[in-house]
Order: structure tokens, then sequence, then C-alpha cells
């Protein structure tokens, strides 16, 4: 029996059989259905408008870092060389590390066009630089670069007083002789930074090329805490010549000791924390050998010490191998010490050859005698005040005695 093929259907869908001709028709009729739901001229614009948002924010940053000096780069320059740059954006993050994790200070500027450091870089060092910047859409830009500075020829070093964890008198400035001369005293200074507890303003004076100073314009306040930080690795003090120190000195400022001196009545006057607890008897420099005047700071104490004559110039006038309780109070040789052959000369007339004598006895056993009272009470940092001789006033650089200029000139 014929049977008369379905009418609309074609020769190939029946082939297929009928059930494959219905699904056929029913997804032809579904995607047709999600045409026409979909189909408007302004959904359209819709859609387009988010594939162009979508764009937007993966498209590249636009931000251009740059870093000098190029990445591995070495024997690179411990201060200038080092810059970070932003096109296009702004920086918004800059770190400078060395091996050991130690970040390197700097600040951006230029509204976050650059980046520079704030402290010099230490010697023989290989620092790694990450920066990001970010471009007007808010998309980021990191770069990465890391270098090695230069190994020194020639350094140089300070050497320091007073020593790390000491407790110092109220007239103790905080000075470091160099081993080099420096002719760039403004980097060297700037890398040496004072910090105290209560807070006081601390300034430094150069004496020559080699020697730097710091105090406040008044003696310290007794018990204030000094932290000096010596970041001198890497500063050029002059031309291919570099620091290699890098330390942290703190110490610590006693009670108040001032003891004056009087020339004319040869008595000295001892006052702890502004009130006088002794007068002591003393013998000062004679006619020709007389005492310097001025505020000087004791620096050594010695039990017993040698004095020669030959060694501040004075020839063969002198040598006293045993002199007890000695104080030094400048280079060129002046001490305040224990006398045990002046006889009467004390609270009486000007013997010595310009120190300041005090009682007492050879060997220097006796407690009871001034001098070993005065010594046994006294610290490296106790001032003595020398007043009304005849000879000039103490050199500010002869010791530790800068107490000797007025703010203005310690300043300068």
């Amino acid at each position: 029996m014929n049977r008369r093929p379905i009418p609309g259907a074609s020769v190939g869908a029946r082939i297929r059989g009928g059930r494959g001709v219905v699904r056929a028709t029913l997804l032809g009729s579904l995607l047709l259905a999600v045409t026409a739901c979909g189909g408007g001229g302004s959904d359209s614009g819709a859609a387009s408008g988010g594939k162009d948002a979508e764009g937007a924010k993966n498209a590249s940053p636009q931000a251009v870092v740059t870093i000098a000096p190029k990445d591995g780069a070495d024997r690179v320059a411990t201060t200038g060389a080092l810059k970070v740059a932003a096109a296009k954006g702004k920086l918004t993050e800059v770190s400078v590390e060395d091996a050991k994790g130690h970040e390197v200070e700097g600040k951006i500027t230029g509204g976050g066009t650059g980046w520079k450091p704030s402290v010099h870089l230490a010697t023989h060092t290989r620092y790694t630089v990450r920066a990001v910047a970010k471009d007007a859409g808010g998309r980021s830009t990191t770069q990465k670069s890391s270098f090695t500075t230069l190994t020194p020829k020639a350094t140089f070093t300070g050497n320091f007083t007073p020593e790390d964890g000491t407790k110092v008198g109220v007239g103790m400035p905080f000075s470091v002789n160099f081993t080099r001369g420096i002719t760039h005293p403004e980097d060297v200074e700037k890398a040496i930074t004072i910090k105290t507890e209560p807070a006081v303003e601390v300034r430094g004076h150069w004496f020559g090329n080699d020697r730097l100073d710091f105090r406040p314009e008044e003696y310290w306040k007794p018990g204030t805490k000094v932290s000096v930080t010596l970041n001198l690795d890497g500063v050029e003090g002059r031309p291919g010549v570099y620091g290699k120190q890098a330390k942290k000195v703190d110490f610590t400022i006693g009670r108040s000791q001032i003891s004056t001196v009087d020339v004319k009545t040869q008595k000295m006057t001892v006052r702890r924390d502004g009130k006088v607890i002794k007068t002591i008897p003393v013998t000062t420099g004679k006619s020709g050998y007389d005492t310097w005047n001025g505020q000087m700071v004791i620096t050594e104490r010695l039990s017993v010490t040698r004095m020669n004559g030959e060694t501040v110039g004075y020839g063969g006038e002198y040598d006293i191998k045993d002199v007890p309780h000695a104080m030094r109070l400048t280079t060129s040789g002046t001490f305040i010490h224990g006398n045990y052959w002046g006889g009467g000369t004390f609270g009486n007339y000007a013997s010595s050859h310009g120190c300041v004598g005090l009682r007492d006895v050879k060997g220097g056993y006796d407690g009871s005698v001034s001098a070993a009272w005065f010594f046994n009470r006294s610290m490296v940092g106790d001032v003595v005040v020398v007043k009304h001789s005849h000879d000039k006033t103490v050199a500010p650089d002869n010791g530790l005695n800068g107490w000797n200029m007025s703010w203005k000139e310690w300043t300068a």
C-alpha cells in the first residue's frame, strides 16, 4: 500500500523518521522564540555598551614606570643615582630594600611623578626596587629592578666619645674625630642624627675638617637620654673616600656637678644639682704658668698617672711618676689632680705649672683628703670652671670645651 507524503515535509525529513522531524521543528521554534524576545534595536545597543565597558576594564595600563639605575647595574654611586619616575600615571608605592630587608627611606615627589631617597645608600650593597603607578583609569603598573652599589678603595671612620651605654656629666658633648679630613662636611653631618628624651635642640660644630662636636645650647638636663645614629656607611666625605661606619650610641646624663675654681681665693666651690656641697682649698698655676680661664669638661679619670714637663713643652722642669687622682681638663695637658708635694700652698697661693692641685698623700691611699673626695664624686662630663686667672679663656677645641663659645658662634 502506498503512503502519501506528509504535506510540507521533505523527503529527507521523512527518511530520518517522524521523531526527528518533530524534534527539529520544536528546536527551531524555540530558537525563533528566543530571537524574537531579544530582538529590539535599543537592546542591541545596550549589549554593545556592555562589551565596551568590559573592554575598557581589561585594557592595558597606560602608566609607565622607569627606574634608574638600570636592572643589574653594578658599582652604582651611593648618592644621586637612584631615581624612580612615572609617566602617564602617578606613583602610589615605592620600596627599596637591601638583602637583609632594611628599607631605604624616601618620598614621592611632584604629585606622584617621581620618588627619591631621603638618605644615602650603603656601599657594596645589593638593593631591590619595587615601584607601582596607576593611570587615570586606576589600572596599576608594577616595575622591579635591582642593582649593587660601589665598593670604595678608600674609607674613613669616626672615633667618638662618650662610649655607648655610659653615664656622663651635664657638660659632655658628643664628639667625633674622623680618620680622614672631611671636605663634604654637610653630607657627613647630615648622616649623624641625635635624638633626646626629653627633647632638646642639639647642633653640631666643626673644629677644622676632622672633628665634629654636638651639644645643646645649655648644659644637658640631668637624666636626659641621648641616642646617636652614625649612618656614615656610603657617605662620600671627600672625593673618592667613603664612610664605612654604621653604629648607634646611647648614653645618659647623670646628676649635675659644676665646680668653680676662683684663682683669687685659691678655693674651689663644688655644686651638686645647684647646691654647694663642699669648698676645697686648691693651688693653681703660678705666674707665667697661669691656669686657663673658662669652662672645662672632665674627659678622663686616672687613679694615678705620670706627669712629665717634656710632654707639654716645659722641658725637664718636673717629672712626677705617681700623680694620684688625676682628671684631664684639656688636650694640651691641664688636669685637676691630687698633689702630695705642695706643702702649705693649698688655699694660699698658686704654685703649679697650670693644673689645679688638691691636697693628697703619696700613693693616694687616704680617702679623706680633698683630692680623693673630689675624684670619687666626679665623672667624665662634669664641668670645672676657672675664673679670675691672668691667662686667657681656654680654646673651645682644647679638650671638649665648646661651652666657651656662645650659641650664636656655635651654630654659625
